[in-house]
């Protein structure tokens, strides 16, 4: 069955397939409600897809945009790609996931596939290899917004971020005030274009406050099983640890595994403290204390900064830093 066409409505209607194609693309003409009415009845009875590429060489718009994440697999994105799709829906548009698994030249790769479908503009959380992407899309002119993760070389850019800073001071404070002396802290592993990272943050507060100890740091990928290595080294350490600090709930939640399969208790005998505020933080036992991201808001502010940017309402580069804050539950004493 060949696919259906303008000109096969247009036939089953009995008007011109001009006539058709206005009333579908909502351009204004004058004709009848009744005939707009059978038009659209006509589309839906005889499944009519629009081209898409036509319409976006005809109107220069294609109303999709990309979101290119480097791990669907952490919570964090899926919720922020959930986001971004809710919003961009709103004004219009469709959203393309693509996920770079930690790759570099995936990122690349993808960012060179959705310029060739012709998207609108992009919302990028960097993978932290270095590659071309930013000057593939600068080089194209297609707007974009890079989110959560800060590049190197990142001036005159759109952005949405966290303050890590602010959210690595909130979490020690917060220990300290507990009562918490011997503080790990579990990082990401360092990338060649990611700064703002926590783990530096967190060296530089806790030394300020006088908990820094240097064996007491471990740094592993951002996964349920880089969270359980990471703690495996510091328990064989053995070194007195009160409470470990994670740079990500999902590595949290790997370490708390690899706690309670080792018989520690938690918060009895080490506490936990997260980073981000995923959803399951709240599902799991005990329930997960972590210092919170917006996860929503950023997404929705990253995909309006892009549709304003695509739409010529913004002009001047602008960079939104929204605020953490620490939600308190049940794994620090």
């Amino acid at each position: 069955m060949s696919k259906t066409t303008l000109l096969d409505i247009a036939n089953y209607v009995n008007v011109s397939t001009t006539t058709v194609s206005m009333v579908l693309n909502n351009k204004r003409i004058n004709v009848a409600d009744s005939t707009r009415n059978k038009i659209f009845k006509a589309a839906r009875e005889l499944n009519y897809i629009p081209n898409a590429l036509a319409r976006s060489l005809s109107t220069k718009k294609s109303y999709t945009i990309g979101f290119v994440i480097p791990d669907i697999g952490n919570p964090f994105f899926a919720e922020m790609a959930k986001a971004i799709e809710t919003e961009a829906e709103k004004q219009g548009y469709s959203m393309i996931l693509c996920n770079t698994f930690n790759s570099g030249r995936k990122e690349e790769d993808y960012i060179k596939l959705l310029i060739g479908k012709l998207v609108d503009g992009v919302i990028i959380s960097a993978s932290g290899e270095k590659n071309k992407s930013i000057e593939l899309l600068e080089g194209n002119d297609i707007p974009f917004v890079i989110a959560d993760r800060h590049i190197y070389n990142e001036d005159n850019i759109n952005g949405v971020f966290c303050d890590n800073m602010d959210g690595i001071t909130l979490g020690v404070k917060y220990l300290i005030k507990k009562g918490y002396k011997n503080v790990a802290f579990v990082g990401a592993d360092t990338k060649e274009i990611s700064k703002n990272s926590r783990l530096e943050y967190f060296k530089e507060i806790s030394k300020e406050y006088n908990i820094f100890n240097s064996e007491l740091i471990e740094e592993e990928e951002i996964s349920l099983e880089g969270g359980i290595r990471a703690t495996e080294k510091l328990i064989n350490k053995n070194l007195p640890i009160d409470v470990i600090f994670y740079s990500s709930d999902v590595m949290a939640i790997g370490g708390m595994k690899c706690l309670l399969r080792s018989g520690y208790k938690i918060p009895g005998d080490i506490g936990i403290l997260g980073y981000d505020n995923i959803g399951i933080c709240s599902f799991i036992e005990p329930e997960l204390t972590t210092i919170a991201q917006p996860i929503y808001n950023m997404g929705k502010e990253s995909c309006n900064l892009l549709i304003d940017t695509i739409n010529g309402k913004r002009k001047d580069k602008r960079v939104i830093n929204l605020t953490p804050y620490l939600v308190d539950r049940k794994t620090i004493k």
